[in-house]
């Protein structure tokens, strides 16, 4: 697979606060790749680095095969960059704001303005596209802006932190529209505090913390690198605990856990069913009455609070 963004012990300080610290980064063309990390751990420096808006104290960077440092111009023509907050003009329709880059990317004015209503229709605005962007919901903001990124149709798109304050559906339909992006064969690099974010759309992911990279593998192998499945097990009745405890102890690799506020049994599972059938017969030997029965795996939260010592968000 060729690699549409490299980054090689890249580091950049601010005064007396070491931002990067020697981060390494590879995308395959095509792919999405989460950047993860807790507050300050230094994810929109790295974002800023590669879209040229910094330069590095140290180390090597390319994006779309151009050194950032050494041809910015020409990294810039091959990238979008959606920000934090959406970077649109609210006097101008949407149809405005879009044609304006087209003409400001000297794309021509006719050209301007068939870009612009392609981009309408493909991120579902043609309805609004006369209405000033000020009107619109924060929802059509984002996606106006994110339209707004693809006017020079770049092959490599920097998403930081881009469904940050959405409601759930707004915040679908941009995932919808970023992996629609990826299948017509752009590279994303996406920041996100919102972990089911990177599971939906990452192919491979990054964590940071304190400017270096502390894990990346795909959303399963870090998921898995938590620990295994676990088989959570409510019974009936407080009384039935002891009795759930022995039953499941007997042929159990590692003694199971309780919790006796909630009545939760929890127990490690092995590879395959075998495991879970196995649970179910001895509960139904001893007579014991189950409420719930489920498998519980862990979430990317888990993964991401295992390895920085602090939850998502």
């Amino acid at each position: 697979m060729e690699t549409a963004i490299r980054a090689e012990g890249l580091c950049k300080r601010f005064k007396d606060h070491q931002a990067l610290n020697g981060i390494d980064l590879a995308v395959g063309t095509g792919t999405v790749l989460g950047l993860l990390g807790p507050n300050g751990a230094g994810k929109t420096t790295a974002v800023r680095v590669l879209s040229t808006l910094l330069e590095p104290d140290g180390g090597y960077a390319e994006v779309a095969g151009f050194d950032v440092v050494r041809q910015p111009f020409e990294v810039r023509r091959r990238i979008g960059l959606a920000g934090q907050y959406a970077a649109v003009d609210g006097l101008l329709t949407g149809r405005e704001n879009l044609v304006l880059i087209g003409v400001l990317l000297h794309l021509g004015g006719r050209t301007a303005r068939q870009r612009a209503e392609q981009l309408l229709e493909r991120f579902d605005l043609t309805g609004a596209a006369d209405r000033p962007a000020r009107t619109y919901s924060g929802g059509m903001r984002r996606r106006l802006d994110l339209a707004a990124c693809l006017v020079a149709a770049p092959s490599v798109l920097f998403l930081d932190e881009p469904t940050t304050g959405l409601d759930p559906v707004s915040r679908m339909s941009l995932w919808n529209a970023v992996r629609e992006l990826v299948a017509d064969g752009v590279t994303v690099l996406l920041t996100t505090q919102y972990l089911e974010e990177a599971d939906f759309l990452a192919d491979r992911i990054v964590v940071i913390d304190t400017g270096r990279v502390i894990a990346e593998g795909t959303p399963d192998e870090l998921k898995r690198a938590v620990g295994p499945d676990r088989l959570e097990i409510r019974v009936m009745g407080r009384d039935a605990v002891g009795d759930a405890l022995a039953a499941l102890c007997a042929d159990a690799a590692e003694a199971p856990t309780v919790d006796l506020e909630r009545g939760i049994i929890s127990l490690r599972l092995g590879e395959g069913m075998g495991g879970i059938a196995a649970a179910a017969t001895a509960l139904e030997k001893a007579g014991v009455s189950v409420a719930d029965f489920a498998v519980r795996r862990p979430t990317l939260d888990d993964a991401f609070a295992e390895l920085t010592g602090r939850k998502a968000g």
